[in-house]
């Protein structure tokens, strides 16, 4: 294949960082986002020693509404040409709607949807009119579910998966293809940042490894997939959620999230 290059947001770490793994696993050089540069750093310098490929850092925090833009600008700049956008950066909070905190929440949105409008919109046009080019959102098995306990970032992941879907067909017949990838609990920090890491979701649950969905994941966006489900378990809770009532399923839901 030939060398081309990833966008990875929230790539240090998680998911992301195993994501570009992935990508310089098979030759593609790469552009990693994240809000820490010691942490992208360190991850660029592994990546770069292990791989042989280019990887070039930005320090953005994505819960500024400027950042979509100015990131965008900054690669033109570069002159670097984006073949494949990873919108993974993204995170979570648990607790009751009413006790929660507005701007973490507002945080949130920003991040788990506005900017992933906001950069597949600045990237795609260009894509379309080379004919080629892949994106990746990266969703949760929560998109499939209303989230008590966890609303604002289950609602997140509901609009991220419809997004995705939509414009996926919208884009069929262009050459490029739009890929959510939906994992269950997996081992990163997302637990512990949202406050969840004792609830019954990560405490009784199949935890996968970051790396294993990350696999998963870019197999599929490589093939084009519209949605991608890693793990047998999780496919089968997709498909027994639409059968359900939609209130039992938020009930089970509530109690998923609950601590033990």
């Amino acid at each position: 294949m030939t060398k081309k290059t990833a966008l990875i947001t929230g790539g240090s770490t998680g998911i992301g960082y195993e994501l570009a793994r992935c990508f310089a696993a098979h030759g593609h050089d790469l552009v990693l986002i994240a809000r820490h540069t010691d942490t992208l750093e360190a991850a660029a310098g592994k990546i770069e020693g292990k791989y042989g490929v280019k990887v070039q850092t930005m320090t953005f925090d994505l819960a500024d509404p400027d950042s979509p833009q100015k990131l965008f600008d900054a690669i033109n700049a570069e002159g670097i040409q984006i073949d494949y956008l990873v919108n993974n950066a993204g995170f979570g909070l648990g607790g009751e709607f009413i006790d929660t905190d507005l701007q973490t929440e507002l945080d949130m949105i920003q991040v788990n949807v506005t900017a992933v409008v906001h950069l597949t919109k600045l990237f795609l046009p260009a894509m379309v009119k080379r004919k080629e080019g892949r994106i990746m959102n990266v969703a949760s098995t929560a998109a499939f579910y209303p989230g008590p306990l966890a609303s604002i970032y289950y609602s997140t992941k509901n609009f991220v998966l419809a997004f995705t879907e939509a414009i996926a067909e919208e884009l069929r017949k262009t050459g490029v293809t739009v890929t959510a990838l939906c994992p269950g609990p997996t081992e990163t920090n997302f637990a512990e940042r949202s406050g969840t890491s004792k609830s019954r979701l990560f405490t009784d649950s199949v935890v996968a490894s970051a790396e294993e969905v990350a696999k998963y994941g870019y197999a599929a966006m490589m093939k084009g997939q519209r949605v991608a489900i890693p793990g047998a378990g999780n496919k089968l809770l997709m498909q027994a959620e639409r059968l359900a009532p939609r209130r039992l399923v938020t009930f089970i839901t509530r109690k998923v999230q609950e601590n033990r």
